[in-house]
Order: C-alpha cells, then sequence, then structure tokens
C-alpha cells in the first residue's frame, strides 16, 4: 500500500498579495511561511519529492526534507495572462473571462485554459504521467502547489472542490489501484 502525503507550501509574500504567479517568479517563504513549514508533522522516513520552486523547496527543508528530490511534474500550472494578476485586477481587466479560464484549468478534459497557459488537459496529463510512477509501496510526501495538489485530489479521489490554503496537508493511500482520502488538514495561515 501507498501511503502519498500531499502538501502545499507554506506561504510567501505573493500568496498574501492573493496573485497568479509567473512562471519565472521564485519568491521565498514569508516568516510566517518558515514558522508554518517548520511547524509540518510528516513521517521522517517518507520519500520526499518537491516542486523546483523555492517556495516548496524551502517548505520541505524545514519540515524535515532538506534532500528533497526535485520533480518538474510537481510545479504550479502555467497562469498565462492570469500571472502576476489578483482576481479583482483579471475581473477588472476581463470580465467573467477569467472564471472561464479557471474552470477550464482545473477541468482535466479541457482542451483550454489561460490565454498563453496551460490548458486543462495538459496539466492533468501532466500530473497524471507523475501519478503513474509513484511506487506500489511505502511513503512518499510531495511538496507542491494549490493548483497540482487539487488536481491530483480529482486525479486520485474525484474531489472536485476544496480550499488549499498554504500548508494543507492531504494524505491519500492507494492499494489495488484504488485511491482514497485519509486525512485533510487546511493550515490556518
Amino acid at each position: 500500500m501507498l501511503t502519498l502525503h500531499l502538501i502545499r507550501h507554506a506561504p510567501s509574500a505573493p500568496n498574501a498579495q492573493r496573485r497568479y504567479p509567473r512562471p519565472d517568479e521564485d519568491a521565498p517563504l514569508s516568516p510566517a511561511g518558515e514558522a508554518l513549514a517548520a511547524a509540518l508533522t510528516l513521517p521522517p522516513t517518507a520519500t520526499a519529492l518537491t516542486s523546483p520552486a523555492c517556495r516548496a523547496r524551502q517548505t520541505a527543508a524545514l519540515a524535515g526534507f532538506p534532500q528533497a528530490t526535485v520533480v518538474d511534474a510537481l510545479r504550479e500550472a502555467d497562469f498565462g495572462v492570469m500571472a502576476w494578476h489578483t482576481w479583482a485586477e483579471l475581473e477588472g481587466a476581463h470580465g467573467d473571462l477569467p472564471r472561464a479560464w479557471i474552470d477550464a484549468l482545473g477541468d482535466p478534459d479541457s482542451p483550454a485554459g489561460p490565454p498563453g497557459g496551460e490548458t486543462g488537459r495538459a496539466f492533468h496529463a501532466r500530473l497524471r504521467r507523475w501519478l503513474d510512477t509513484l511506487p506500489a509501496g511505502g511513503e512518499v510526501a510531495a511538496f507542491t502547489h494549490a493548483g497540482p495538489l487539487l488536481a491530483l485530489l480529482r486525479l486520485s479521489v474525484g474531489l472536485r472542490a476544496a480550499e488549499a490554503p498554504p500548508g494543507t496537508v492531504a494524505t491519500l493511500r492507494r492499494a489495488g489501484g484504488h485511491w482514497w482520502l485519509v486525512r485533510f488538514v487546511g493550515l490556518p495561515t
């Protein structure tokens, strides 16, 4: 049996500003994020994997996994024209279109997404391929972002909506080809 812990990185300054990240943005954790990451309790013998982003790598290190293996598939979605904007800015500039873009990005079968960004189909395919590489047994801690965490929950257990603030830990188990959600803890930031 495999136990998979999906961890959304602890808070960074752009999180506090509620901005969608740019692909080249690599903000470190805020002081509050460092404290939250250090307070995470995960099995110390888990195989640790992390997104390449500084905030995910720092979260892993402060949670006790300084040697976590960087895995490109765990990076955040590419938000295209949405990057570095808040929801209010996007609605002001594009009206109802940002809702359609986000809905498309959250749909594993959608050929659409934010202009200049990933499509729902490509984003979910990347994460599905990663799920297929996981071992049959043992324990894995994967430090990632809100988008991948929510997409992985959709792909594995069919969860279609959840709030996952920075520091959220979702624990899944897989046996006999079936996934189930064991624990979901969204930590306050």
